[in-house]
């Protein structure tokens, strides 16, 4: 059985401790909301922007496409096969998938990160070829260097501070890629927010978006073409997308460390109550020792 002072020191240590976990509750709680006003106000603009290209190209042009984990990497085209365009572009070989994967830069979120990579871990066993990987957030970009996957290139800052003028930058590099036959299918992997209790893990088709071919709109009064305002819209509506997805993410993990520091914290007052209820009973006991050798003492004379 411990002392009396090592159960009072580790009555202190758990306080301190619990004291910690609630603050990190309250902060986030805070971001969490934040997050959700972000979300709720981008939502009417993206929503808007996806029906009338999805008017003007085709009804599943404006909505994210979810999938299932039977990603295939698409074969290659032979050797000698022109290609455009870019350095990079010459580079490597065309056809290939990108994953764009969204975790975070740190921890304490329960298994938010976990989930992501698991996931990622799975549709890359399912992989002929290694894809190109985009690592949004420290955790995931490190666990796939461990796992040997090499990071194309690592946009952790995005997520730390979630820029829409740089999300829009890097949206419209994958865009530049797939429009030159360097990617062939890029797909995002993120957790995204349903309630504060519940997260679930989302893969989506980010390109290709939507049918090239445009029609004519019935509803709107397209000038000065239909085509010129699908190639204006088209950029725009990738990086609300892609800027969507890492505001939900930033949701689902606000959530899932408010979960995971609400559970910290309540086991650091069932283990408070406990010690409490220790260190009572060894005090209890030390008393009536004392008081039985006096007594014993006193009998002695």
């Amino acid at each position: 059985m411990a002392t009396l002072r090592e159960t009072k020191e580790r009555i202190a240590s758990v306080r301190n401790t619990l004291k910690i976990t609630s603050a990190m509750k309250l902060v986030a709680s805070a971001k969490l909301r934040k997050a959700q006003r972000s979300i709720e106000s981008l939502r009417p603009y993206q929503q808007a922007l996806g029906e009338i290209l999805s008017e003007l190209c085709s009804p599943a042009a404006g909505a994210a496409t979810p999938v299932d984990d039977g990603i295939s990497a698409p074969v290659p085209e032979p050797a000698g096969t022109a290609t455009a365009l870019r350095p990079e572009a010459e580079a490597k070989p065309r056809g290939r998938v990108a994953l764009v994967c969204i975790s975070s830069n740190t921890s304490l979120c329960g298994a938010f990160n976990a989930n992501v990579i698991r996931k990622t871990m799975a549709i890359l066993n399912r992989l002929d070829t290694k894809p190109d990987i985009y690592a949004f957030g420290r955790k995931v970009g490190d666990a796939l260097r461990r796992a040997g996957y090499p990071i194309e290139r690592d946009c952790s800052a995005m997520v730390q501070n979630c820029n829409y003028d740089r999300v829009e930058e890097f949206a419209l590099h994958l865009l530049d890629l797939h429009r030159s036959g360097v990617l062939d299918k890029v797909y995002l992997i993120y957790t995204g927010f349903v309630s504060t209790s519940r997260q679930e893990i989302r893969v989506e088709q980010f390109l290709p978006y939507g049918k090239e071919e445009v029609v004519e709109s019935k509803l709107f009064i397209v000038e000065p073409s239909a085509e010129s305002l699908v190639s204006e819209l088209r950029p725009q509506v990738l990086a609300l997308r892609l800027y969507a997805a890492l505001l939900d993410s930033a949701a689902a993990e606000q959530a899932a460390r408010t979960m995971a520091m609400q559970t910290a914290s309540d086991n650091a007052e069932n283990l408070l109550s406990e010690l409490s209820l220790e260190y009572n009973k060894c005090r209890q006991q030390r008393i009536t020792d004392e008081i039985l050798d006096l007594a014993g003492g006193s009998a002695g004379e």
